[in-house]
Formats: C-alpha cells, structure tokens, sequence
C-alpha cells in the first residue's frame, strides 16, 4: 500500500515554498504524483441603491488580482517542483474549501497548512482544515507550522474505537509503515478488558502490515489533558487521529481533542474521518 497521487493545497496568501517543498519530499518518498491545488474567491458587494456600478467594478478588480495572485503561485510551484516529481497544477477562483474537497478524488491525500489551527479563518482565502477533512473523504495531513519536510519517524496513534480512528490508522498505513517508532494510546477513566482488546487488536492490524507498535493504556478522567502531555513526553512528531464532528448549515462542531489536535501547529497532524 502506498500513496500514489498527493494533492497539496497552498493558501493564496501564505508562504508558497514550505507546504511545497514538504509536499515533494512526501510525494518523493512514495512515488506519488504532486497535484498542486490553489484557490480563492471574494464576495459578491452588496450594491447600495445608487451606485452599483462601482460595487460590481470593485468586485471585478479584486477577483482580477485573484486571478493575477493564482498565476503567480502556479509559477512558484513549477519552479519548486521542476524536475523532482511528476506534477499536475489545478486553479479555481472560488471558495478554498469547495474546491480542496471537490479536487481531493484525483488523491490518496490531502497535505495542507493549518495556520490558524481549528479557526476558520477567512473562509474566501483560505481552506478550512476542518471543513475539508469531515467532507473530503480523504485523509489529511496538516502540516506543522514552516516545515519544509514532514516527519514521520515517532507516530502516536491517538486510538479510540470508533468509526473514525479506525479509518485514520487504515489510511495512514505508508507512513506507519516507514516510521522509526509507532505507539498507539488510548486514555480512559478505567481500564477495562474491552479497552485493552481494542489496543491489542489495532496493534495486530498494523503487525500484519509489517509495523511494530508499542500501546499505551493511559487512566485519566481528563483525556484531552493526559493525551496531550503523553505526546510531548513522547517526543512525536506526527499523530494520527480521527475528526469527529458533524456539519450543520455549513457550520463545523467537533470535539475537544480534534479541535486541540488542529490547533498544535508546531507538530504534523493526520486526521480522517
């Protein structure tokens, strides 16, 4: 199992070069095709009674320097890519979100930044991690803040036994696979047998895949608290989770520990749902 095809989404206004070359570095591992994605919109004026010509020239101006702005990330891409990787290049002047989901058929994975973490942000100019990663139907590895490659030597598996965290381990088989140290934990207010058998199940999957993992079974009444001081003990670069959370009106609500995951940009974060 390997990914073959990469999509990498890069902000209009953030840094084109880190998510880039994070990107080739993945894509380089793994034999994949690197399809750079880029795209923004701006709202339609609402026109005041007398003056609505002027509203709809504004609007016009700004999606002309979108226009201008996308050509120009495009070129940063090619000149990245040039000669590393096969590559594809898509553009969309319209909402960052729509567009990564709708695009992420053509990959196996989605790698974007998280900047702002689990905070929308502007949603006209910028993807929303979380967005993408309830509806992509894809995995998502948000990148941790500047890096230029994305490691994935010490994986902590953030296990529950639900739906999502076993869709997360599943997808994020190739780089278990080639990391140096895989432990899975769980956190719970008791430990129970059914606990326990979840763990040894999870780690037999990922032995049948030729990966050793270690478990952790962590007794704490406060998961979000334990979780997170085991992986800065732990020293991980990357964690593998699933997103749990639903859509109402377009609205995204998710739990305490996915939105604190987004939200820990200084480390690489994997995340299907």
């Amino acid at each position: 199992m390997s990914y073959r095809s990469i999509l990498v989404n890069i902000d209009i206004d953030g840094p084109v070069a880190p998510i880039v070359m994070a990107a080739i570095d993945l894509a380089q591992r793994h034999g994949a095709r690197l399809i750079g994605h880029c795209a923004a919109d701006t709202p339609l004026p609402m026109p005041l009674p007398e003056g609505g010509s002027l509203f709809t020239s504004t609007w016009q101006q700004l999606r002309e320097g979108i226009e201008t702005r996308l050509e120009e990330v495009h070129v940063g891409f090619e000149r990245l890519t040039s000669g590393s990787v096969k590559t594809e290049w898509r553009q969309h002047l319209r909402n960052p979100t729509h567009a990564v989901v709708e695009a992420s058929r053509s990959a196996d994975l989605i790698v974007m930044a998280a900047s702002d973490g689990a905070a929308t942000g502007d949603n006209y100019r910028f993807a929303d991690p979380a967005g993408v990663v309830v509806r992509a139907g894809r995995p998502v590895l948000a990148t941790g803040d500047q890096f230029e490659r994305i490691r994935a030597e010490k994986i902590i598996v953030a296990w529950k036994d639900t739906r999502e965290a076993r869709r997360a381990v599943a997808d994020a088989v190739p780089l278990l696979a080639a990391a140096k140290e895989v432990t899975v934990a769980t956190v719970a207010t008791e430990a129970d047998q059914w606990l326990r058998d979840g763990l040894n199940d999870t780690t037999a999957f990922l032995a049948a895949h030729g990966i050793k993992a270690e478990s952790k079974l962590i007794e704490s009444p406060d998961e979000y608290i334990e979780l997170f001081n085991f992986i800065d003990a732990s020293g991980a670069d990357l964690v593998v989770s699933g997103a749990y959370g639903h859509s109402r009106l377009r609205e995204w609500a998710f739990g305490g520990v996915t939105r604190s995951l987004l939200n820990e940009t200084r480390l690489s974060r994997f995340m299907s749902s």
